[in-house]
């Protein structure tokens, strides 16, 4: 399977994902080249991943990984990041999550959104969570809720249809990915900046995630016919 080249007839993304690392597991490299072209990109989170470390209090938690978020930010050339503080792990679909969403939408009024997997797997054998799924798929919904003047009428700002691609990372069925073979560090870069998590985790492929996240760049990039890519699943509004 080949992949096309990702579009670029953008100027303003917004990527809105569940938790602190959920972009940074490859995507932040493709962030770090769209930053790097002078594109602006700016980040909503859905939660502040105060669930994500079981040997530490959820109140410690939510300060060690706002601040591990905002470095790992910091290095793929990402200053605005927004929270929008619905309960790690148990994030509902909804309209809640949809309204707050749509109305991020309206006020940063992208190009371009991208968001983490709604599908139920990353592949055969690979479950996705639950998280992801509800984020992704409001996702998904809010762009269009975003665009239609009638729907959520109490926000301030003015509906916003001006968003031409959603793009889905992790996605099992890409379509489209981004040369990240000169921004590649980068994005290892960013994923060390979750220290504390990827401690937690206890897995030992993560006390060094390069080789982790390159193994994956590689086998994307063999499909992009570059030397190291980031795929994406993109629809076309």
């Amino acid at each position: 399977m080949s992949l096309s080249e990702f579009p670029g007839d953008w100027q303003r993304a917004l990527v809105v994902v569940a938790h602190p690392d959920d972009m940074e597991y490859g995507g932040a490299a493709a962030v770090a080249r769209w930053t790097a072209d002078g594109k602006h990109v700016a980040y909503l989170l859905a939660t502040r991943g105060e669930a994500g470390i079981d040997g530490m209090d959820p109140a410690e938690a939510t300060v060690v990984r706002e601040r591990e978020q905002r470095e790992s930010c910091r290095l793929v050339g990402v200053d605005t990041i927004e929270w929008l503080d619905h309960p790690d792990g148990l994030v509902e679909y909804g309209l809640p999550l949809r309204r707050d969403i749509a109305g991020t939408i309206r006020r940063h009024q992208p190009d371009l959104v991208v968001t983490v997997n709604h599908r139920e797997t990353y592949g055969p054998g690979a479950l996705n969570m639950a998280d992801h799924r509800v984020v992704g798929q409001a996702t998904i919904d809010a762009v269009r809720d975003a665009a239609n003047r009638w729907l959520f009428r109490d926000l301030v700002d003015a509906a916003w249809s001006g968003v031409r691609n959603v793009a889905v990372v992790a996605s099992p069925q890409p379509t489209h990915a981004v040369d990240v073979t000169d921004t590649f560090e980068q994005g290892v870069r960013s994923l060390r900046a979750h220290a504390a998590y990827l401690s937690g985790l206890g897995d030992h492929r993560m006390a060094d995630p390069e080789p982790f996240l390159r193994e994956f760049a590689a086998a994307t990039g063999e499909q992009a016919g570059v030397p190291l890519a980031v795929a994406f699943e993109v629809f076309e509004l």
